[in-house]
């Protein structure tokens, strides 16, 4: 099953870029040959293409949301609305997406989504805050889990 590992973010705004640290912190690990990385920015409908190519998509995200910051959650979504009420401050989010590929597409890949819980997605930096950053590891291998 070719599997992508999708990160999303902006690095420059600490926290929100924290699909990208883990793409980064995976880019360092043994991965099976079926699985590929992309750093997906901070998302948009030109991804779509890309993701249509998968049977399986594992996204990385964060999430503003009522959980302690680092609060690591795998959310299986079947539809757009399965998603979290608010992911992130990409142009596009990632549910969109979703909603394309269902309306375009038809069938959609496998798609999970792995969401950490972050308190300000506005902060300028590159910096991730402590309690996000102490999580990467628990993240990196919950990926290596799920794809192995």
């Amino acid at each position: 099953m070719e599997t992508l590992i999708l990160g999303v973010g902006n690095l420059l705004l600490r926290d929100e870029g924290v699909g990208i640290h883990v793409i980064q912190a995976l880019e360092k690990e043994t991965l099976p040959s079926h699985v590929h990385l992309m750093d997906g920015g901070t998302g948009g409908f030109h991804l779509i293409s890309w993701l249509e190519k998968y049977d399986r998509i594992i996204m990385i995200d964060a999430t503003l949301d009522a959980n302690t910051p680092g609060t690591i959650r795998m959310i299986k979504p079947q539809y757009a609305s399965d998603f979290p009420p608010l992911m992130s401050a990409h142009e596009i989010g990632l549910k969109d997406m979703v909603e394309v590929m269902q309306l375009t597409a038809g069938k959609l890949p496998e798609i999970l989504l792995i969401v950490i819980s972050v308190v300000d997605i506005s902060s300028v930096g590159m910096k991730l805050s402590p309690q996000v950053e102490a999580v990467i590891p628990q993240v990196v291998e919950l990926v290596k889990n799920t794809v192995c």
